[in-house]
């Protein structure tokens, strides 16, 4: 069996587009513009990385990149028994499956993107992945600085001795200083605009919801694999 797990927010770079700006998929690119009413094309070209660490640009450009390569696997015949994505990447997974078209993606993507990125224009806020730290570790470092009047959650169990924190710019800090404490070896700034999957979040739940609100949603041709439950679904 076959999988196919696209990349979450952060993962975006400068010039991500250049290798496939004469790929018969480009035309992914092009259309999007279209729909987003944004020059996309510019931004898998020519955004430098603070340009694309703007939670807008770097969702859409994610998506739309990814879906460009799932594009140009297809037309080789290569095809997945079931799909996954990390955070943003669940939309891809879920357009993937044909749980809605390209075009209503990049609408929701585009709402994800604004909701979010106003979200994080609130106060300084930032994540950080963590290696080498237990997850109850992670979650008793985040406890304690909650317990001082700090503001850390743990955002993902990305995977064993792998978790990533989200929080305000000073309790990051604070963090990285202690992490040896909980068992961190290494902590890594992530390239993303703020606090996700976090309370800091909060204030984007309701646009958020607003434009799901106005999807019709599709049965998926197969199955997608949920970050929530990490369980398929396919109805």
């Amino acid at each position: 069996m076959l999988a196919f797990t696209f990349p979450g927010q952060g993962s975006q770079r400068p010039g991500m587009g250049r290798p496939w700006a004469d790929h018969e998929s480009w035309e992914l690119v092009e259309e999007a513009s279209e729909v987003a009413e944004r020059d996309v094309a510019a931004l898998l070209l020519d955004a430098d990385a603070d340009e694309l660490r703007d939670t807008r640009n770097a969702q859409l450009t994610t998506f739309v990149s990814s879906l460009m390569v799932l594009d140009a696997v297809e037309r080789l015949g290569v095809d997945a028994s079931f799909c996954a994505g990390h955070s943003l990447g669940e939309y891809t997974a879920l357009a993937a499956a044909g749980a809605f078209d390209f075009a209503t993606g990049l609408r929701l993507v585009a709402a994800r993107g604004r909701a979010m990125a106003e979200a994080a224009a609130r106060e300084p806020s930032g994540m950080v992945a963590v290696l080498g730290i237990d997850d109850d570790k992670a979650e008793e470092a985040a406890q304690r600085r909650r317990a001082d009047g700090g503001r850390l959650w743990v955002a993902n169990f990305n995977g064993p001795a792998q978790v990533v924190l989200a929080g305000g710019a000073h309790d990051l800090d604070w963090f990285t200083t202690h992490a040896r404490d909980y068992g961190g070896r290494r902590v890594i700034p992530l390239k993303v605009a703020g606090a996700f999957h976090s309370p800091f979040m909060d204030s984007a739940v309701e646009p958020l919801a607003a434009a799901l609100d106005e999807v019709e949603f599709a049965e998926p041709s197969i199955p997608v694999w949920t970050n929530l439950t990490a369980a398929p679904v396919d109805d």
